[in-house]
């Protein structure tokens, strides 16, 4: 199982949602179309995504032309970062 904060899962949810009724969808076409019910979708939307699982919530955002990405938490720094540094000493 995969552990992503709850501030993310809710904007998962609520970008999947908008993308949704941006398309003009409805929650049990894109349940019908990702081959997840309608149930587990509803729950996505509203920032619960443990049920649905990643295979499923990848299948949902392809329906909808979205795509999942794992960004890390923290960055390196980059080479401009260090510059900046430098020159403030």
């Amino acid at each position: 199982m995969f552990n992503i904060p709850n501030m993310d899962v809710i904007k998962i949810g609520s970008t999947v949602r908008e993308m949704r009724q941006a398309r003009g969808l409805t929650q049990q076409e894109v349940a019908r179309l990702a081959g997840v019910g309608r149930t587990s979708l509803s729950q996505l939307e509203n920032g619960r995504i443990g049920d649905i699982g990643i295979r499923k919530l990848l299948r949902v955002c392809a329906v909808l032309g979205l795509e999942l990405q794992a960004v890390p938490e923290s960055r390196l720094p980059t080479l401009d970062d260090l510059l900046a540094a430098r020159g403030r000493r």
